[in-house]
Formats: structure tokens, C-alpha cells, sequence
């Protein structure tokens, strides 16, 4: 029988490990956001929070309800650009990144 583990786990324990690859899922939020995936960034910018901050310290460093914070990083969720920008702000300070935005030409 072999032994598996949640996904999630695998994600907190590896951003937890990997300053690099918390980083990088910052990087892949911000860029499927950009590119108007916003459902799938969402996500990604859920699993993130999860796994580097946790969801009772995002709710006290923006002011918003853990539960709100939740249903607004869901599948379905519909934060607005101020409250996405404070979600932003908080994790972009908790693993040390700038986020620069660059156009590239269209092939």
C-alpha cells in the first residue's frame, strides 16, 4: 500500500521549506490574474496564503474576516481590486518580493 499525503500539506510543508517556490506560486497568481484567469489565480493565491501566512493572520493584517478572506481566494470568489491589493500587499511583504509587471509582445 503506498503512502500518499493531502495536497495542501505537500504545499504548506514545501513553501515552508522552499522560499523560492512560495515565490514562484506568487509569481504564477500574479501572472494568471494578468492573463485573465482569475479563477485559477485565485487558487494558487488561496494555496499560498494558506501555506506562508495562514488565513486568522492575513484576516488581522488586512482588517477583513477570515471567513470573507476565504470565500474571496475560493473558485467562485469575487474580491475587489482593493481588497486584492491588500491580500497582495500582505503576502508580498511576508516572503520579501516586489511584483513588477512587464508587457511582452504578443506572438
Amino acid at each position: 500500500m503506498a503512502l500518499t499525503r493531502d495536497f495542501k500539506e505537500t504545499i504548506v510543508e514545501r513553501v515552508r521549506r522552499e522560499p523560492a517556490f512560495a515565490k514562484a506560486m506568487l509569481d504564477e497568481a500574479a501572472t494568471l490574474f494578468l492573463n485573465g484567469e482569475a479563477d485559477t489565480a485565485r487558487l494558487v493565491l488561496r494555496d499560498l496564503v494558506n501555506a506562508a501566512i495562514g488565513f486568522e493572520a492575513l484576516a488581522a493584517a488586512t482588517d477583513m474576516p477570515a471567513k470573507s478572506l476565504h470565500r474571496m481566494l475560493s473558485k467562485n470568489g469575487n474580491p475587489t481590486m482593493d481588497n486584492l491589493a491588500a491580500i497582495l500587499r500582505v503576502v508580498r511583504k511576508k516572503l520579501g518580493v516586489e511584483i513588477q509587471a512587464h508587457a511582452v509582445k504578443a506572438a
